[in-house]
């Protein structure tokens, strides 16, 4: 007895396993097309730049989803119109942004020279030229102060919640406090620091390190946060590892803890740094305006770029938005320093994976 092979039959419906593609030149033919249609709206009926700009991102997002969708499947279509839209978001996203750079830069760059790198504003005669000097000072030494009072207690509250404070009243406590200085104005740390150092030293009383403290309040959330992200993302493994091997926990945490997330904390320091360097509302009340340049952040009015660009914008003349617009680029290739900084430090410290 023998068994015979039959072949099923074959059935007229297939299904493809591949289909077309759009070329690669599509979407470039497409947005080309799509400027050109939407140009008639401006000739026809005057409109601007903008409603052009819109009508042109509108006929190319349907242009090329209606095209995707005749040539490939309904979820390449989908797909390309979730791509289009995507990249609209980030151009509409990068508009403020380059509007501002391009606004500070071309009114702010023919201010800088090295006069007004080197010159404070304090003259002595009607025709001394004006600088920031003393503004770049104050801003520094504001801001190491700052530093110097928030790095301290913002890494130490995050290994208090991360290693030792886990699931316990005070932790929680400690958690919402941050979240709470996390969001007041910064005009409420201003007011704090006033009336604390008007508190103790009377009236009238003004310095650079009672705006370190208003603009340390403002710091402090963001390094406890930062810090303890980190430390969350040093294993357990490693830190059960150090205890094995019958490492104190002072010692796993010094040692394989910080070291592990050094990098992650001073990245965010850095960046709380470039927070809290733009600050113009509390240092008008604690630290003041001054003309002379002045190191000591204990005794006397220290002024700061930021209030310096309040006080320039407030006097009104030509001169004196020069003057403005110079410091506003000084104060935001300092803030890109320190983002480029915090970019490096990041990676200079990340822990070294081997590969």
């Amino acid at each position: 007895m023998t068994a015979t092979l039959t072949t099923p039959p074959a059935t007229s419906s297939t299904i493809p396993l591949t289909h077309g593609r759009l070329p690669r030149w599509a979407p470039g033919l497409v947005a080309v097309v799509a400027i050109a249609a939407a140009g008639l709206f401006p000739l026809l009926l005057g409109w601007g730049v903008v409603p052009w700009v819109i009508v042109s991102v509108i006929f190319y997002i349907g242009g090329l989803t209606l095209w995707a969708a005749v040539v490939e499947t309904r979820r390449s279509a989908v797909d390309r119109m979730v791509t289009s839209l995507v990249w609209t978001a980030f151009a509409i996203a990068l508009v403020p942004l380059v509007s501002l750079l391009w606004t500070v830069i071309s009114k702010g760059l023919p201010a800088i020279n090295s006069t007004f790198l080197t010159y404070s504003a304090f003259r002595t005669s009607l025709d001394q030229p004006v600088g920031i000097y003393h503004a770049i000072m104050g801003t520094l030494v504001i801001t190491f102060c700052a530093a110097v009072i928030s790095v301290p207690i913002g890494i130490f509250a995050a290994i208090y919640l991360v290693e030792y404070g886990k699931g316990n009243r005070l932790a929680r406590g400690i958690t919402f406090l941050v979240d709470v200085m996390t969001g007041i104005p910064s005009i409420v740390a201003g007011l704090f620091a006033f009336s604390m150092f008007t508190l103790f030293f009377g009236a009238g009383y003004r310095s650079g390190i009672g705006g370190a403290v208003a603009l340390s309040l403002l710091m402090i959330p963001i390094v406890v946060r930062s810090t303890e992200e980190m430390l969350r993302l040093v294993p357990d493994d490693l830190r059960e590892a150090a205890y094995a091997l019958g490492t104190p926990k002072w010692r796993t945490i010094t040692k394989v803890v910080l070291r592990t997330s050094l990098g992650g904390i001073i990245t965010g320091v850095t960046l709380a740094t470039a927070r809290i360097i733009g600050e113009t509302a509390p240092l008008l009340l604690i630290a003041g305006l001054t003309t002379r340049t002045n190191m000591n952040p204990f005794d006397g009015f220290m002024t700061t770029l930021p209030v310096f660009i309040y006080s320039q914008f407030q006097k009104g003349t030509p001169a004196d938005f020069d003057l403005a617009w110079g410091t506003a680029l000084v104060l935001v290739v300092i803030v890109l320093l320190l983002n480029i900084a915090a970019r490096v430090i990041g990676k200079i410290f990340a822990p070294k994976t081997g590969r």
